[in-house]
This record gives C-alpha cells, structure tokens and sequence, in this order.
C-alpha cells in the first residue's frame, strides 16, 4: 500500500493514462478468464457484477464506504488496465505493442473458451481512460454526515452555516483505515463517549486515520497512543490531527505489530492505559486479547469490534479466557462491540 504522504513525490504512480480492455460476460465466467487472459500477460482484474458479498466475504472484509447495488442479473464486467508509455506505445509485461495487437489477441482467447463453456456475450471492447487517480477516486461515495449528534466532515468539503455550531469531526482517511461510516467505528465511537474522562490516557490498536483517538481527546481524553501495521498511519493521524486542532504532543503513533513485537509492547508500556480500544477484525481480536491485558490499568476498560455477528462468542470467551469481566456488547446491523473491565 502507497501513503498519501508520498503522493506529491509518487504521484506518476497513481495518476497515469491507462488503455482499458473492457470485456462482458456472466459471472460464471469471471474467473476462467480471469486466468486465460492473467497467462497473456493483463493482470489485475476489475470485476464488475452485482454478486452480494457472502457472508464470510463480508467477514473478511472491513470497508468503511461500499456502494449500494441493484438486484444481480448474471452480468459481469471485466477490465484491464494496461499502462501507456511516454512514448504513446503500450507497455505490456515491460515490453512495447498497440491496442490493436492487444485486443485481437483477448478476442482469440475468449473465442477460444466459448468453445468449451459459457461465457454470455463475450464482448471487448478498447478505451484510453483519462488520467485516473487511483488514491482518490473512493471519494465519490464519501460525504458529510452523522453519527448521533457528531458530524463528520471529510477534508474536501465545507461546513454549511448551520452546522457550524455542532461538534464536528473533520476526517480524511486518505489510505488508512477510518471514515467513520462503518458500523463498528460507530460502535467504538458510542463506547467511548461512555467512559472518557479528563484523565483519561488511551491505547487505540489498529488506529488507521485516528478517527478513535482524535475523538477521545476531542471528548477530553488527556492523552492518547496509536498503534498500526500500516505505515501509510503516520501521516494519515498527523493531517487528521491538524484539520482537528488537536495538540500533537497528545497523540502518538507508533508502527508495529504489538501482538508479537516485544518492542513494540515495550515501547506502548504496561499498566498505564484506563482505555484500550481496538476496531479490528475478530480473528486479530482473540490473539491480541490476552497481550492487551498486560497494557491496561487496573479497572481499565477495553472496547473492541470489527466483529461480525456469528464471531461474537469467539471474541466473548477470548476476553473472558485473558481474565476480563465483559461488561456490554453492543448491536449495529450484523456487526458487534465487547466491551471489558481488567479487575
């Protein structure tokens, strides 16, 4: 993953002129050719249907804006993107052709496995793309908006004249992890107003953009640490802080895994946190657990999701199993909160 920090310096990387090979077919067919035409050398796949996410899909997935879609039909469609050089030539596999080569080559594929199989229409067609910024695109499907009686605003929009009196979260995940549409971040949101104080100092594992952190202190935590996997945190917690006001020396980011990096655990401290929250995945929620324990006060509470419905219980006996007292679980859609006291 790139960094919006690198933006301005990596920008050729995301801000380039592709041509797109645009293929109809049915869903059946997606991966088959998928796979002929990954051996041809156009890889990276764009797969267009209107499939619902299963449940397990949805289980191992953790996205903050997913756009709504219409009843599926069977249809999909397939692009491939491939780079256009300086010199106007394309640039496949690092070496030179045209369009025109390209695409007879995909249709002599796709004939080749209409003969064996069903690939509904099996049509392609060629298309130069304008520039396309790959970093902001998302963007589109991201607006102002609430949660109860906190308004979100991303970084490219303004605050209307009536709003100006609300509490407002100014947010910009760029490549982090954190608008605040997800339902588990507005789990851990809701858990947190409950048992901030003035005093409070909190551990926020998994932070991404620092939605959760910047909120705490926003609701007068006194302090509050960050920890990620994701590099791309750093800068994304520090423009977040900025369009926030929030003082710098009261939040700090450290990258690392602290469920197995004793450096990491070290740096963080023991025994010196009265929150840690962790908006992460159930199945890094159970083997985090038992290492988090050694970070909370005494009397500390630990908020967690990121948990879809039928992980509840799994999270449940690994908090219990660490030697916590669960102390809520919270509801929103099909997702779940645990909230746990260290006696």
């Amino acid at each position: 993953m790139y960094c919006k920090n690198k933006l301005s310096t990596e920008r050729e990387q995301f801000f380039m002129k592709w041509t797109k090979f645009y293929i109809k077919t049915i869903t059946e067919a997606e991966d088959m050719i998928i796979s002929s035409l990954y051996d041809l050398g156009l890889e990276g796949a764009q797969i267009e249907d209107k499939v619902p996410l299963t449940e397990a899909e949805k289980e191992q997935m953790f996205v903050d804006i997913l756009p709504d879609t219409k009843e599926d039909d069977g249809i999909a469609y397939l692009s491939f993107f491939v780079e256009i050089g300086e010199n106007g030539k394309l640039l496949l596999q690092d070496e030179e052709t045209d369009a025109e080569s390209i695409l007879t080559m995909v249709k002599e594929e796709l004939e080749c496995l209409k003969t064996f199989m069903d690939i509904g229409e099996g049509s392609v067609s060629v298309d130069e793309t304008e520039d396309i910024d790959w970093i902001n695109n998302w963007k589109q499907y991201f607006h102002q908006f609430y949660i109860d009686d906190l308004l979100v605003i991303p970084s490219w929009e303004e605050v209307k004249e009536e709003d100006k009196d609300k509490m407002i979260l100014h947010i910009d995940p760029g490549t982090a992890f954190g608008t605040g549409m997800h339902e588990t971040t507005q789990l851990c949101i809701r858990q947190l107003k409950k048992y901030i104080n003035k005093e409070t100092v909190l551990l926020d594992v998994g932070t991404g953009s620092g939605i959760l952190a910047i909120l705490s202190l926003m609701y007068g935590a006194k302090k509050a640490v960050g920890t990620d996997l994701d590099v791309c945190a750093i800068e994304a917690t520090k423009e977040n802080m900025l369009a926030n006001g929030i003082d710098p020396e009261k939040f700090e980011v450290m990258i690392g895994n602290i469920i197995s990096e004793k450096e990491v655990q070290d740096k963080v401290g023991y025994e010196c946190y009265d929150i840690v929250v962790a908006n992460i995945l159930a199945d890094v929620l159970v083997p985090l657990t038992p290492v988090i324990v050694n970070q909370l006060k005494k009397g500390g509470v630990y908020i967690t999701s990121g948990i879809i419905d039928d992980k509840e219980t799994t999270v449940v006996e690994a908090v219990k199993a660490a030697g916590l007292e669960v102390v809520e679980v919270t509801y929103q859609g099909e997702w779940v909160s645990v909230t746990a006291r260290k006696n």
